[in-house]
């Protein structure tokens, strides 16, 4: 049931001039369009980006294919519109829709939210805003939509909580489909004999006690308005249920048999080219490996597969349905899946005749890696991306990432012998400790894999060292440490650059004030939502894009707010302090993290007095 009105006024008033309509417009190949009078409830997947990062997003496809499959659901999405849409939008008064039937957001039971990037918290209220939605949860009745956020960035969900209804941790799969049928269930059950619902004060009330209602009965629904914070010294000093019936902590969504979760084997094809067009196949969720600076390997506990069938199975069945000629596998670590080589050895006997490559995006740097070049080929490859994030055997003890120069560099000698011509390292600076000769060793590593490359292929290999800039992440064991001051930053850049001696290897480092603005958004509390919200009045839009980035916006808001940058960002928590995220639980929870930071800081301790 397509709205065939707006879809004129857009057609006539709207898409002619903005750049790009055809990310505006859906229509596109194996989209699900569904008649909403047949239906029970409307749920509209929202990805607070643009169309081209958010339909590169694996998780919307997983989501979008999970909720269609039913028959009293649909599923449709919606991304942010550029400011020049966003513009028009207002102009003309038409609500931002959705592609599958230009259907206001509004009119919606469930619109789910996907917060992936902090810098583009903005976004959501763009778009919540833009949708006909009051901001504020405490503002709505149950005639508005259920707003709920999922993603990594609840696992801090406080500086998004004022705009939300329902925060969840954890896998979706197994929550979203939940939510929505209990708040179908709460909505209907409000419903006056004529279909409405009460208005005003009556009506606020009344989503308050549906609200009470979803925090009780599922335990990784974490809804905000029932949780009030108290302050002490700049920095959060408590978080209290200001009612009896909800629970203290909230606990994640766990999958239990990932492999008893249908992959996407339709995936939308886009009109527009984005970020990934590609094939995505999830073949493992979680990480064996327990690095202390990253956040996912705590988040995605415990460890999940696939099997290998059931991979090559969706993989043929998605190539049918798309024609993509790229199938890209997908973990936090492809190489430590356990079945790895059978499974790109399959992988390649089933699409290699057919011209279709294999893309293996994350990999790790162990011994398998000497003889991976061989097995992943390199059909239209010409370039292999590791992350060896520390280039200094005792960092990376420090850090908890179990590898060695010695393999990497014999990895990409082999590469190099089977057709690679380039190599991308990420590393990170500003990590705990970090010491000159470590920045010393990052374009010392980078040099040593050119001049691999040369005595391979007789000239030297590009190589492009990528430097992140470091930012303490919650539930992480350096959730305590600060983060480095801009002008640290600043001079470990110029350093790298300065040191660099082969014109091959080039070192790229991380916009510094993006990366301190991420600091401020990822360890704040629930104040840091009102500095959002006045950098979005004024101005902020897609600030995730370099080119609207407006920096000063953020400090000038963030300091309106009353926030103490010092206090949230820089400066250490002590081991018993409150933390903004404590009220969330992640598997081994806080005592696990708080061994961790201590043996980090022993081996911290032990590698200064080296020094």
């Amino acid at each position: 049931m397509i709205n065939q009105i707006r879809r004129k006024q857009l057609e006539s008033r709207v898409w002619p001039h903005v750049q790009t309509p055809a990310q505006y417009v859906g229509g596109e190949r194996n989209i699900v369009v569904k008649d909403h009078r047949t239906l029970r409830g409307k749920l509209a997947i929202g990805f607070p980006d643009a169309y081209t990062i958010g339909m590169s997003h694996h998780g919307l496809q997983v989501l979008y294919s999970l909720m269609n499959r039913r028959e009293d659901w649909c599923a449709e999405r919606v991304f942010t519109p550029w400011p020049d849409m966003e513009q028009l939008l207002r102009e003309q008064e038409i609500p931002l829709y959705t592609l599958e039937t230009f259907t206001a957001l509004s009119e919606f039971d469930v619109v789910g939210l996907s917060l992936q990037y902090e810098i583009s918290s903005p976004n959501v209220l763009t778009m919540i805003d833009l949708g006909g939605i009051p901001l504020e949860s405490k503002d709505r009745t149950m005639a508005d939509p259920l707003m709920v956020a999922g993603g990594p960035c609840c696992q801090n969900p406080e500086p998004m909580a004022d705009y939300f209804d329902v925060m969840i941790t954890g896998d979706g799969e197994p929550a979203l489909p939940v939510i929505c049928d209990l708040w179908l269930k709460l909505k209907n059950r409000c419903r006056r004999e004529d279909g409405s619902f009460a208005d005003g004060e009556a009506g606020r009330r009344q989503r308050e006690d549906a609200l009470a209602e979803v925090a009780k009965t599922l335990e990784y629904a974490y809804v905000p308005r029932f949780y009030q914070p108290t302050y002490a010294n700049g920095r959060i000093a408590g978080l209290k249920p200001t009612r009896d019936d909800v629970p203290a902590t909230i606990a994640p969504s766990v999958i239990k048999d990932l492999d008893g979760i249908p992959l996407p084997t339709s995936p939308i094809v886009p009109y527009i080219d984005c970020v990934h067009d590609r094939i995505a196949i999830e073949i493992m969720r979680g990480c064996p490996h327990l690095c202390r600076f990253c956040q996912s390997t705590v988040i995605k506990r415990p460890l999940r597969i696939r099997e290998v069938e059931t991979i090559v199975d969706a993989a043929w069945e998605s190539y049918l349905n798309t024609g993509h000629n790229e199938i890209s596998i997908l973990s936090l670590s492809s190489s430590d899946y356990p079945h790895f080589e059978p499974l790109v050895k399959r992988l390649h006997e089933v699409f290699k005749p057919l011209g279709v490559n294999i893309s293996v995006p994350s990999l790790r740097v162990n011994d398998q890696l000497r003889s991976l070049p061989q097995l992943i080929g390199t059909d239209r490859r010409s370039s292999l991306t590791l992350a060896p994030e520390v280039a200094r055997d005792d960092m990376r003890e420090q850090i908890r990432k179990k590898i060695k120069n010695s393999d990497l560099i014999e990895g990409c000698r082999n590469a190099f012998q089977n057709g690679f011509d380039s190599v991308k390292l990420y590393f990170m600076c500003g990590l705990p400790g970090e010491r000159e000769v470590d920045l010393d060793g990052i374009v010392d590593l980078a040099e040593t894999i050119a001049t691999v490359g040369k005595e391979v292929r007789g000239r030297y290999a590009r190589v492009t060292a990528s430097v992140s800039n470091f930012v303490p992440k919650a539930h992480t064991p350096y959730q305590w440490n600060g983060m480095r001051h801009r002008e640290y930053f600043k001079w470990a850049h110029k350093y790298l650059w300065n040191r660099r001696k082969i014109r091959s290897v080039n070192v790229k480092c991380h916009n510094i004030e993006t990366s301190l603005l991420e600091g401020v958004l990822s360890r704040g509390d629930r104040r840091t939502g009102h500095a959002i919200r006045m950098a979005w009045e004024r101005g902020a839009r897609m600030d995730g894009w370099t080119e609207y980035l407006d920096p000063e916006r953020w400090w000038t808001a963030i300091n309106d707010a009353g926030i103490d940058i010092e206090r949230q960002v820089h400066e250490n928590y002590e081991m018993m302090d409150k933390l903004p995220w404590d009220h969330v639980n992640v598997k081994f929870g806080r005592a696990y993290l708080e061994k961790e930071q201590g043996r980090a800081t022993v081996q911290l301790a032990a590698m200064a007095n080296a020094v």
